[in-house]
């Protein structure tokens, strides 16, 4: 079996730590998650209206 040249390690590896450090540069948004277990339907009363829900879309 033929090994690649240590030129191609390195820059191979290079390459990918350059990858993950511009990764962990890039803004990130974290948007917290409800769980199901704690929607408010129970506090809720049975005649009010349930609140809209939907999907938003942020093209940058």
């Amino acid at each position: 079996m033929k090994m690649l040249d240590a030129f191609i390690i390195e820059e191979i590896k290079r390459r990918e730590a350059e990858r993950e450090r511009m990764e962990r540069q890039r803004p990130k948004l974290e948007i917290p998650r409800r769980d199901r277990d704690d929607d408010d339907d129970a506090d809720r009363e049975e005649g009010a209206e349930k609140p809209q829900r939907g999907v938003v879309v942020i093209d940058l």
